[in-house]
């Protein structure tokens, strides 16, 4: 068997896992009507990074659902937390988040579902300081000013960060701020350090100098999340399959691809063609289920913002998952 073949195998064999069930217990359940339901588009959010930046400009997805009549429109978000925004008040149906923006959008009554995750990648966070900064260790942030966008993945990172480093979330100063916002008040001094994400690490680190304190390594996983509102995964199904079934593509040729991948990627962010692929060399590519270990991962993350309050409420990540997959499957 060729590595290709047995790429493609793994792929299929992994997306039959993550929908062949859920379809099958909600067809029984549903009327003949409500399963021909099915929207004439899928709405996707995307960010400025990840598999759902490449697979919108390469165009694959749009020309395997146009077969089912079924048309792609793509809505950018500046972060997650406004992407799942935009999820829970129905003006996307499917969309990529970090750790953090799932927890405080189910804390908040979001009715939305995981649907898949890519592998761990915490080296695609950090938290930088100006290249001239005399911080040198956590510690060190200690009474400073840190810009980050509130309820991100990088909120997380901060909080891990902390805690290695023993100082109190109560003894820095958090300055929330969009990654744009934040990067202005990075580059005119009004904050000490920045916890952010790429591709706007990478430009940081390459445009700016910004030096890297500290990043997710031995500090968090990183998982990017593929979460659909749980109304248009019950209805839509095959839909999502197939919309996974193009990551999976996606994810196998970008692997092996990172100078075309670079080359994508640029063209849809704007950003120079170094910085992105910084950025992607840092990614990490082969969506799978969301398994029993990442929902135990996710379950930490809700936990620790639980504990500082940071939530309005303790929540429980595995009501988030689709009926039929309450935790069936895992990937190791």
């Amino acid at each position: 068997m060729t590595h290709r073949h047995a790429q493609r195998l793994s792929r299929r064999t992994t997306l039959g896992l993550l929908f062949a069930a859920a379809a099958g217990v909600m067809a029984a359940g549903m009327p003949a009507a409500a399963q021909a339901q099915a929207k004439a588009e899928v709405r996707i959010g995307y960010q400025k990074y990840g598999t759902l930046t490449l697979l919108k400009g390469r165009g694959t997805l749009e020309k395997r659902l146009a077969e089912q009549g079924v048309g792609v429109k793509w809505t950018e978000f500046p972060a997650g937390p406004v992407l799942l925004e935009g999820l829970n008040v129905g003006s996307i149906d499917f969309g990529t988040v970090g750790e953090a923006p799932p927890i405080f959008a189910q804390a908040a009554g979001a009715n939305l579902v995981y649907v898949g995750n890519e592998p761990a990648s915490p080296a695609s966070e950090a938290i930088v300081v100006p290249k001239g900064s005399g911080l040198r260790t956590l510690a060190d942030l200690k009474g400073k000013k840190i810009a980050l966008n509130k309820g991100s993945n990088v909120h997380y990172l901060l909080l891990k960060a902390l805690e290695k480093a023993g100082v109190a979330y109560a003894d820095i100063r958090p300055v929330f701020l969009p990654p744009a916002d934040a990067r202005a008040a990075f580059e005119r001094g009004s904050v000490d350090a920045w916890a952010i994400w790429d591709p706007f690490l990478a430009a940081a680190e390459k445009q700016l100098g910004a030096r890297v304190l500290s990043d997710g390594k031995g500090l968090v996983a990183n998982y990017q999340f593929y979460l659909a509102s749980r109304t248009y995964a019950e209805k839509n199904p095959e839909i999502l399959r197939i919309v996974l079934d193009e990551v999976a593509k996606v994810d196998d040729w970008g692997r092996n691809n990172p100078d075309e991948v670079a080359t994508i990627l640029s063209a849809q962010t704007g950003l120079g063609k170094d910085v992105v692929a910084l950025a992607a060399s840092r990614y990490a590519y082969g969506v799978k289920p969301v398994s029993v270990d990442v929902i135990a991962s996710q379950q930490r993350v809700a936990d620790a913002f639980s504990s500082l309050k940071l939530i309005p409420k303790p929540i429980v990540v595995k009501d988030a998952l689709l009926p039929a997959r309450q935790l069936a499957t895992s990937t190791k």
